[in-house]
Order: C-alpha cells, then structure tokens, then sequence
C-alpha cells in the first residue's frame, strides 16, 4: 500500500473530480449531440409532411384581363372562378362575365382571362367558354380547339367533354380513374374507363393522344 502525505492526498483529490469532470461533460454532450440530431431530424421530417399536405391543398391560378389586380393567385384546392376573380381583387366595371360560368372548378396551373365588354362586341353571337387551360375563348376558338388532339392523361373535364360522345359525366369517370389508376400508357386503355366501349372508342380514336 502506498503512503501518501496529506498534499499528496489532495492532487489526487482534485485530478480525481477533473477527470469526472470530464467523464460527465463528454457523457452530457453526447446526449445532447444525440438530442440535436434526433431534433433535427424531427423537424425535417414535419417540414416535409407540412410541404406535402400544403401542395394538395393549394392551387395557383393566373387570372388576366379585366380584374384590378392581374397575376398569379393562390387559393384552395377546389376553388371556383369566382374565387379566383375574388382573389384578383374582383372584376373592373367594363368586365364581361354574363357567359363566364363562376362556378367552374379550378385545377393548379390555370389561366383565366376575364373579358371586356368590347371584346365581346367584337366576337358578337359568339359564346364565350373556359378551356382546358382556364382561357375564355369564342366559339371559333373552340372549333379549332376541337381540331386538336386531347391529351387524356392532362385534359380537364371542359377539355374531354370536346371529344364526340364523351359528357359531363363520361369526362369525370376519365378523371377520376386516371386518379386512381394512374396515366394511360396507351389510347386503348381508356376503354377500362366504365361508359367508354369499342363504339364510342372508335369515334374519339383519331382525337386523344397520351
């Protein structure tokens, strides 16, 4: 056994509370190194979830023409034109909207064009419709519409409903389990499309593309 005089005795006392000193500090700070991290990690995956959850519930639509404030608007998921218009700060007195239907459903991506009056005048006895992209357009406009091909993996119900035969609820069916089912990867497959068999197919062939 060693004999150790009372100076002695207390060096080894003070390197003895250094040394746990130590022990504890690095025990405590890789706790807190773990505490961080697992933080951080936390966090990073709640901006992720909010992002997610964020993008299904907004949409951005641009909306010209005569409203006061042009540009582009956010609204919510299934908002209407009429919210859009809204959202631009409302239409301008020499807007024309009496064929506007404001109760359209809008999608992301969007461009509404509100009318003047003059415009009107100069496409008279002419209807003023909204097209697959959200764009007021006249009926010529829409003839040549009609003479392009439907792109069924993108077109709107407003877009389908062009397609001879293909209605209001025909279009939604094509919606929605394009939805549920993912893209068609070739024009047959709309066929799997309930109300949509071999006649109907053979009249719209030549006027979708994927």
């Amino acid at each position: 056994m060693y004999n150790f005089n009372k100076k002695q005795k207390i060096i080894l006392g003070i390197l003895g509370v250094i040394v746990a000193g130590f022990i504890c500090y690095y025990v405590y700070a890789k706790d807190e190194s773990n505490n961080t991290l697992e933080v951080e990690e936390n966090l990073e995956t709640q901006e992720e979830k909010t992002e997610e959850v964020y993008s299904d519930t907004v949409i951005f639509v641009h909306v010209s023409g005569a409203v006061n404030n042009e540009g582009i608007v956010e609204l919510k998921a299934d908002s209407r034109v009429s919210d859009a218009i809204e959202k631009a700060g409302g239409v301008k007195e020499e807007a024309y909207t009496e064929e506007i239907n404001l109760a359209y459903k809008l999608e992301d991506g969007m461009k509404i064009h509100i009318p003047t009056k003059q415009e009107k005048q100069q496409s008279a006895n002419t209807q003023v419709i909204i097209t697959s992209s959200g764009v007021v357009e006249n009926e010529e406009q829409k003839e040549k519409t009609k003479q392009k091909k439907v792109n069924i993996n993108t077109a709107t119900q407003t877009e389908l409903e062009t397609l001879s035969g293909i209605g209001a609820s025909t279009a939604n069916k094509i919606i929605t389990y394009r939805k549920e089912k993912g893209r068609f990867k070739k024009i047959e497959d709309i066929k799997n499309v309930s109300g949509i068999g071999e006649a109907k197919f053979d009249k719209i062939k030549d006027y979708i593309t994927v």
